[in-house]
C-alpha cells in the first residue's frame, strides 16, 4: 500500500514559515497534482515527501512507515526533475540502469529491468544512444525510465514538462497518464500549469502561500470553486469577475454591478445566495458561458479593446463598466476593437463570492 499522509507538516526557512500546518492524504494508486503560482509551496511540499527538504514539524507517512526523518534513499520514492539530470557520457541504457548498478544489482537483473522500462516507454530503439542524440521528450522518457526501474512506492514529478515545447507537453501528458494506468502506482505531480493539472489528475490540490485552498477532482474545481483564488486560477481563459451587490427587485433577486449593469438571478439560485443580500459581492462568469444562444438569458454591454481569433471561437476582450471582461463569441463574428456588443450571460452558470472573504456563496 502506497498511501502518502502529511499530518500538520510545516516548513520554515530561517525564521520564515513557508508551509503553515498542512494536512494532506494521497490514496494508494491515486494521481494527485499540486498546482499553484510560483512560490505557493507546492515544490517544497513535494521535496519534503521525497526527503530532499526536512520538515520543520509534523509527520510524513508512506504506507505504514513514518518517513519524516528518513533520508531520501530509504523512502522508496522515485523523483523525476524538470531538467532530466541525465549523465551525458552514458547511453540511454546506462542512464536508466545506473541506480541499480550503484546498489550492486546483478547485471542480468539490470538488463531485464532496463528492457522492461524501455518497452513501456517506447525507448527500445534508443538504448545505445547518448542523451545529446535525443529530443527533449525522449530525454524526459529516459528520466522516467530511470525512476521506473526502482519500482518505487511513490513517483514524484517536479514540473517535468516545463522545458518542452507545447506539442511535446501535450504528448508527454498522455504518456504519463498511460504510464500511471499501466503501473498502478501512486503519483504526486507538481506543476504551475492549471491545464496540465486538470487534464492529468485524479485529484487536484490548489495551493497558495503554503496552504491548500481546495482539493478536489478537476470537474468539481471547475464547476464549484471554493473561493475567488481557485475560481481565478482554474480555467483558461480565467473567470471574469464583476463587483457589485445583490438586491431585491420586487419578487426577484438582482445583481447590480458597479457601473450600472443589472443581471437577474434565476429563481433556482436566488434562495441559495439570499444570505448575501445587501453585502458587497463578486459575480464570476467564465468566458465560455457567454457564448449562448438562448434569448431568455440576460445580456451585458461589452466595450471591446482587443480580439483573439482561436479557430473554433473568438475571444472578445474589453470591459463591462470598470470591470475587465473576456467573452467567447462564435468564430467569424464580425467585431472590431472599439465596438460595443451585447454579451449574453448564462445565468445558471454564475458564481457569487463574498467580497470581504473571497468565499463562495450559494454552493
Amino acid at each position: 500500500m502506497s498511501q502518502v499522509r502529511l499530518e500538520q507538516v510545516t516548513k520554515s526557512f530561517g525564521g520564515v514559515l513557508v508551509i503553515p500546518p498542512l494536512d494532506l492524504v494521497i490514496a494508494d494508486k491515486e494521481f494527485v497534482v499540486l498546482v499553484g503560482p510560483s512560490g505557493c509551496g507546492k515544490t517544497t511540499t513535494l521535496r519534503m515527501i521525497a526527503g530532499l527538504e526536512q520538515a520543520t514539524s509534523g509527520e510524513i507517512r508512506i504506507g505504514d512507515r513514518d518517513v519524516t526523518t528518513l533520508r531520501p534513499g530509504l523512502r522508496n520514492c522515485s523523483m523525476v526533475f524538470q531538467n532530466y539530470a541525465l549523465y551525458p557520457h552514458m547511453t540511454v541504457a546506462e542512464n536508466i540502469g545506473y541506480g541499480m548498478k550503484v546498489r550492486g544489482t546483478p547485471k542480468a537483473d539490470i538488463d531485464r529491468a532496463v528492457a522492461e522500462a524501455a518497452r513501456i516507454l517506447n525507448l527500445g530503439a534508443y538504448l545505445n544512444r547518448k542523451p545529446s542524440a535525443l529530443s527533449g521528450g525522449q530525454r524526459q522518457r529516459v528520466a522516467i525510465g530511470r525512476a521506473i526501474v526502482r519500482q518505487p512506492d511513490v513517483f514524484l514529478f517536479d514540473e517535468p514538462l516545463s522545458n518542452l515545447d507545447a506539442k511535446l507537453r501535450i504528448e508527454m501528458r498522455t504518456e504519463i497518464k498511460l504510464l500511471h494506468r499501466r503501473l498502478q502506482t501512486t503519483i504526486v505531480y507538481v506543476t504551475h500549469d492549471q491545464v496540465e493539472a486538470m487534464t492529468m489528475a485524479d485529484r487536484v490540490v490548489v495551493m497558495s502561500q503554503g496552504r491548500i485552498e481546495q482539493a478536489a477532482d478537476p470537474i468539481t474545481l471547475y464547476e464549484l470553486p471554493k473561493n475567488l483564488f481557485v475560481a481565478a486560477f482554474i480555467g483558461a481563459p480565467s473567470m471574469n469577475f464583476i463587483e457589485g451587490t445583490l438586491e431585491r427587485g420586487g419578487d426577484n433577486l438582482v445583481f447590480h454591478a458597479d457601473g450600472g449593469v443589472a443581471i437577474p438571478v434565476p429563481n433556482g439560485r436566488a434562495a441559495l445566495v439570499a444570505e448575501a443580500i445587501g453585502q458587497p459581492v463578486v459575480l464570476g462568469i467564465r468566458p465560455e458561458h457567454t457564448m449562448v444562444a438562448d434569448p431568455s438569458f440576460p445580456t451585458v454591454p461589452l466595450k471591446i479593446a482587443d480580439i483573439e481569433p482561436l479557430g473554433p471561437h473568438t475571444l472578445a476582450i474589453g470591459k463591462i463598466g470598470p470591470a475587465a471582461f473576456t467573452a467567447q463569441v462564435p468564430a467569424g463574428t464580425r467585431i472590431r476593437p472599439d465596438d460595443t456588443i451585447s454579451v449574453p450571460i448564462d445565468h445558471e452558470k454564475m458564481h457569487f463570492f463574498l467580497k470581504s472573504t473571497g468565499e463562495a456563496i450559494g454552493r
